[in-house]
């Protein structure tokens, strides 16, 4: 659709109408910034690697309208564009690992500001192009001016690869009008199954490093004899037997007084 053809006083009345949207995108954006920073604050691993966002395009959401037949000679096109078109305001969530973009995705689920309307898995059914991500519909209230707007945006949860293959991808339609030569279709897809296959190569690894690691019963018993040690004073076989033995099970007896005794007694020993 062409805005030359979009009657001038719904042009000059779309700064307007898209002002809440940019509003939301901001609220939003900082939220979920917020949800990242809140873990690293703990001290634990945030499932949020960035969050950007963006509001369409006047000559884009002017295409999605007519798609939709909205008539802008209508008095009521406001109302028509926010009830029909849903990712004017658009967030786009991205996470290294698969399992985080499913922990993101029940994050946002569990807040109650942000009601999620729809979801769509295309992780677990990707579109034909290849393309992967996840796409909520939430909706979202402003408090614009003296204005309380509730409006729809556009969530989209991708893993750092997801989001590479689909700027690619992107690009590549912008490059060819939409119109994507056969050959480079079956480089995308053959991208796009790589691309897949190394996130759950990197997802499975991740969950070997959280597994703890498999403790030998005999490790208390071992203490013992560390600890029996240093009381002889024979500080360099405690240190000896704690590397051999006890180094990479720290985290198994982390609620261990004795362990703990033991780890701040030794000390500069252990390194």
């Amino acid at each position: 659709m062409r805005i030359s053809s979009v009657p001038s006083k719904v042009l000059n009345n779309m700064v307007h109408f898209l002002a809440p949207y940019e509003q939301a995108v901001d609220e939003l954006k900082l939220k979920i910034k917020g949800i990242k920073y809140g873990f690293q604050k703990s001290g634990r691993y945030s499932p949020i690697e960035f969050v950007v966002g963006r509001v369409k395009k006047v000559d884009s959401l002017m295409k999605k309208a007519k798609e939709k037949g909205i008539d802008f000679q209508d008095e009521n096109w406001q109302e028509a564009i926010a009830r029909e078109v849903s990712d004017i305001a658009g967030l786009r969530v991205v996470c290294r690992y698969v399992d985080d973009v499913r922990e993101v995705q029940q994050l946002l689920q569990e807040r109650e500001d942000i009601v999620i309307h729809d979801i769509k898995d295309y992780i677990a059914s990707p579109k034909d192009s290849g393309y992967r991500s996840i796409h909520m519909i939430a909706s979202y209230t402003v408090y614009h001016g003296s204005e309380k707007i509730n409006l729809f945006c556009e969530i989209q949860i991708r893993t750092l690869g997801m989001n590479f293959w689909a700027t690619n991808e992107h690009e590549l339609r912008y490059k060819y009008s939409g119109n994507i030569p056969e050959n480079v279709l079956e480089q995308l897809q053959e991208a796009s199954v790589i691309t897949h296959q190394l996130d759950i190569l990197m997802n499975n690894l991740r969950q070997e490093i959280l597994t703890p690691a498999e403790v030998d019963p005999t490790l208390e018993d071992k203490l013992e004899e560390i600890f029996s040690l240093y009381v002889k004073q024979d500080l360099e076989a405690a240190s000896a037997l704690y590397r051999e033995h006890v180094r990479g099970f720290e985290e198994a007896f982390a609620d261990n007084p004795k362990f703990k005794m033991i780890y701040d007694l030794l000390g500069k020993r252990l390194g």
